[in-house]
């Protein structure tokens, strides 16, 4: 008996090249969208990220002077003070994410008015006046980095002005 051999022939498919190139289409539209998110995001956190630290710092400050206005002399804490640990803060100063500094450089009272950058590389810029009446105290980021944070004319707050 003579078998038939049936001949089958394999037949490989690959991607022609309208498939491909629609393909890096969609994927560089898509890159497109994502990328300036992804940026906008990590400007967003680093502002975030700035206004956590200003709002530790302030809160040590202001918690230190109402324990002081408690004891009898309503004092802010120098900066002496402010750097040592267990004072006014429980844990070190947090790093400026603007300049990645957490040193602190003492400001004088018309630089802190004005919110001036104190050159050296400090993160932080600080102000007391406890002989005023009453005292003062000035506590702000030492770097002019345009945050995302919008201010009242429709455009962005520098860090140094939060």
């Amino acid at each position: 008996m003579a078998t038939i051999a049936k001949r089958t022939g394999v037949t490989r498919r690959a991607f022609t090249l309208i498939e491909l190139i629609a393909v890096l289409v969609v994927l560089a539209i898509l890159s497109g969208i994502a990328l300036p998110k992804y940026l906008d995001y990590a400007a967003r956190a680093r502002a975030s990220a700035l206004q956590g630290a200003l709002g530790g710092v302030r809160t040590g400050v202001a918690s230190y002077y109402a324990n002081a206005s408690v004891s009898g002399t309503a004092t802010y804490p120098t900066l002496a003070q402010l750097e040592t640990l267990g004072t006014v803060m429980q844990e070190a100063i947090p790093v400026n994410p603007y300049n990645g500094s957490n040193d602190v450089v003492a400001a004088t009272q018309a630089q802190a008015a004005a919110r001036t950058i104190i050159a050296g590389g400090a993160g932080w810029a600080y102000y007391v006046d406890n002989a005023a009446t009453p005292p003062e105290a000035v506590f702000y980021a030492n770097t002019a980095d345009t945050t995302t944070v919008d201010d009242p004319s429709g455009g962005y707050f520098d860090a140094n002005e939060l």
